[in-house]
């Protein structure tokens, strides 16, 4: 893929800071905050940035397994948010070669719409399972997610990024 003019070149990313973000982002997802509706889901962001920077190493396996680990911890419908992230890593999955090249703030445009999907996937599940609508406060949970889309891309490249001149004889 021939890379849009002014971005850096990158240095691999190693398995393990991908895995071990993913698993962070678990963590935060797991904190006991109570029944704050509003709160962004930390793990859908990090799975949708891994899958549309590294889509061959964070796919549709690890968005399920995450998923049902998070449905087990939450006592929720068993597949509720695997179907959730599945769906929303999905359609990152076929929209990354296309997001990469917006800017940032154009990126978390684009991630609006499928942050807002898998949250409506995961309220018309439970609304079918028989809960109550949980209120319009699940509105500001993909508005937040998209929001923190720079901070996470920021976090998450650092260390990728290469030396801006680490040697007067390499060209690279």
């Amino acid at each position: 893929m021939i890379m849009p003019r002014g971005q850096p070149l990158l240095l691999p990313a190693s398995p393990g800071f991908i895995w071990g973000s993913l698993l962070a982002a678990l963590m935060l997802d797991l904190l006991p905050l109570g029944r704050v509706l509003w709160m962004p889901d930390f793990l859908a962001v990090v799975l949708v940035f891994w899958s549309i920077h590294q889509p061959r190493r964070v796919g549709l396996t690890a968005a399920f397994a995450f998923g049902l680990m998070l449905d087990v911890h939450q006592a929720s419908l068993l597949g509720q948010h695997a179907l959730a992230y599945t769906v929303l890593i999905y359609f990152a999955i076929m929209l990354h070669r296309r997001i990469l090249w917006f800017s940032v703030p154009g990126q978390a445009l684009q991630l609006l719409p499928l942050f807002a999907a898998a949250h409506a996937i995961a309220i018309v599940l439970r609304l079918i399972g028989g809960a109550e609508f949980p209120g319009w406060q699940v509105l500001l949970a993909p508005a937040l997610e998209s929001m923190l889309w720079p901070i996470v891309g920021a976090l998450l490249l650092a260390p990728q990024r290469r030396a801006p001149n680490p040697d007067a004889n390499r060209p690279l």
